[in-house]
């Protein structure tokens, strides 16, 4: 097992456990603005990770084509580090336009 697969593993892992938080974020928050800022964060980070793990497999065989694969892989974490965010505010722009209430304690129920 080469450095490059145990990097691999540790990226993949640890975007695994970001997709995971991010799920349990969703499930867990009480209004649309909260879960909207745990998928939009974990997300974003969970998917540059796993496409940095992938990126990582893929140098281990090492050649021309390789390199050009994880070249575009990175591309892709790039594009998608920068999208998500922009995405996540976009649509919490169009939640506040439209009128969606944040919740509010009020006596410790959620709604």
């Amino acid at each position: 097992m080469t450095i490059l697969s145990v990097l691999a593993i540790i990226l993949m892992l640890l975007g695994l456990f970001f997709f995971l938080a991010g799920t349990i974020g969703l499930l867990r928050l009480p209004d649309f603005y909260s879960r909207l800022h745990a998928a939009g964060k974990c997300d974003s980070l969970a998917a540059v990770l796993m496409i940095a793990g992938m990126a990582a497999y893929n140098l281990e065989s090492f050649s021309f084509g390789t390199l050009l694969v994880s070249a575009k892989l990175f591309l892709i974490a790039a594009f998608v580090f920068v999208t998500s965010p922009t995405a996540t505010h976009a649509i919490t722009e169009a939640a506040l336009v439209l009128g969606v209430k944040p919740w509010k304690r009020t006596g410790g129920k959620r709604p």
